[in-house]
């Protein structure tokens, strides 16, 4: 049975968003409170299978994929030395990012770490929206092992 005091362990999935820095200041208070351990994700989608990426309705240079994918290491380096730098005085973190879908990589990572608690922000789509892309944090409260908090969007006054 979990309770607080067996809460150890706390993955936390991080973008570059809103939505995900609210999460981050929920499982950075309660890592701290409860004396527990931190572990980021970040996971990039995997890029579309042709080699080139380019709107060319927009008159955009094809982008090469193995680019995109160091982008977006950079990007999840970059996002992990900010979160580092504001909260590695409060809490213990430790930084993992993966290549992927979104929900199948946090709950593999949830394993690996052997999480008591996933925390998670939500964009809060709906409708169409929420049919096409699905819900990252829906599918992983469904899916995992161990508690799973969701912070919902909140809008800023």
């Amino acid at each position: 049975m979990v309770s607080p005091e067996n809460i150890h362990r706390i993955l936390i999935a991080v973008e570059d968003s809103p939505y995900s820095e609210q999460a981050l200041n929920y499982g950075v208070l309660l890592a701290k409170n409860l004396g527990s351990k931190i572990t980021l994700v970040h996971v990039d989608e995997i890029p579309i299978s042709s080699p080139y990426s380019a709107d060319p309705l927009l008159n955009e240079s094809p982008v090469m994929i193995p680019e995109l994918m160091h982008i977006q290491e950079e990007a999840s380096k970059a996002l992990f030395k900010k979160i580092e730098d504001k909260y590695g005085q409060i809490v213990k973190i430790s930084t993992v990012t993966k290549i992927g879908r979104a929900q199948d990589e946090i709950l593999a990572v949830a394993d690996e770490c052997k999480a008591d608690m996933i925390i998670l922000g939500t964009h809060g789509r709906t409708g169409f929206d929420h049919f096409i892309s699905g819900s990252v944090s829906e599918s992983v409260a469904r899916k995992a092992k161990c508690p799973v908090l969701i912070i919902p969007r909140t809008e800023k006054k």
